[in-house]
């Protein structure tokens, strides 16, 4: 069977020149690593000032809804519906993406350019905001049980959405690649106040970015999964109905081994799911940001894009020009 690890070159003057500290949003657990409490602690702390849970203003390029309440507060997700979306008529695939933040912190902000670029391609594209540490005092099984509600209140809702209740795809970035990894992979960890619901909480698809979804012994997080595990943690949950996933992981990951990625990807196609896993040479965590490299975040969303249209989720060919248009930065050579 043909191991679909693939390997992505990046500049290594251009590694050096956005080379940053550990990601300053994840605690390191792998044994074989060594952490930085100082800078640990500090990002921590920087993480409150990005764990708003109020309402996010978008400036009108996407529609607000609470698909939950949960710990006294509102759960807002946010849509961005393509261009001339007629939910009358239309059945289009849909994507839900989460913030990543070591089950901490986080912003919805994270995947605003990845939802656009999905809507100009045809997908309904959310973001969702989710119960974490430092706004809210919980664990990850409330992250966890939050990402299976958006899911499920998306399916719920798509004869109004004019979203195909069977290609609804969970996307994310480290601790949000985990939420969205188990949604697609992992039984059980509902809210229990919709243990009883009968729309499935399941994505059709996985877009993962650095994820940490390994919460094993050796894993990420264990000491604080470990109540929930081996049930929380996909990377010990691979079943034949598991969706088509598709990684991507910079080969100096300092929370995810490139030996974890392998043996998922390995796992998934053992039996019989379609499965890709991106290593990008030399880059670290977070590099798939726009902030961190720009030429791994365009990468990225085209190979994303690729992914789908093999998936007969996404018509004709790659948009370059519109991906271009949602830079943060001016593009670079």
């Amino acid at each position: 069977m043909k191991l679909s690890v693939k390997m992505c070159t990046m500049s290594r003057r251009q590694y050096r020149s956005r080379r940053r500290p550990r990601a300053p949003n994840e605690e390191n657990t792998t044994p074989m690593k060594t952490a930085l409490p100082g800078l640990f602690l500090a990002a921590v702390c920087s993480l409150s000032a990005l764990a708003d849970t109020s309402k996010h203003d978008f400036k009108g390029a996407a529609t607000a809804e609470v698909y939950k309440q949960a710990s006294g507060d509102d759960l807002w997700i946010y849509r961005f519906d393509p261009a001339g979306h007629d939910p009358t008529k239309d059945q289009r695939p849909a994507v839900v993406f989460f913030f990543g933040g070591g089950w901490n912190g986080g912003t919805v902000t994270q995947f605003e350019q990845h939802s656009k670029y999905l809507a100009s391609r045809g997908m309904v594209a959310f973001v969702a905001d989710y119960r974490v540490k430092s706004r809210q005092k919980t664990g990850p099984e409330a992250c966890v049980a939050d990402g299976k509600s958006a899911i499920r209140w998306v399916r719920q809702n798509v004869k109004r959405l004019g979203i195909d209740p069977n290609r609804i795809a969970a996307g994310g970035g480290s601790a949000g690649g985990h939420v969205a990894a188990t949604t697609g992979i992992c039984e059980g960890l509902d809210d229990p106040a919709e243990k009883t619901s009968e729309v499935s909480s399941k994505a059709d698809a996985l877009l993962l970015f650095n994820p940490v979804y390994d919460n094993g012994p050796e894993g990420y997080g264990h000491a604080r999964a470990k109540p929930w595990f081996p049930a929380i943690s996909p990377a010990h949950n691979i079943t034949k109905d598991d969706p088509p996933t598709i990684v991507f992981l910079g080969s100096k990951d300092s929370l995810i081994p490139v030996s974890t990625a392998k043996k998922f990807d390995a796992d998934l196609q053992a039996v019989g799911v379609k499965s890709e896993v991106w290593i990008y040479d030399g880059q670290p965590h977070g590099f798939f940001n726009e902030s961190k490299n720009q030429k791994a975040f365009l990468d990225t969303v085209l190979k994303m894009d690729q992914f789908l249209g093999a998936l007969g989720w996404l018509d004709g060919k790659a948009n370059q020009a519109k991906l271009n248009s949602l830079l943060k930065m001016p593009l670079k050579g």
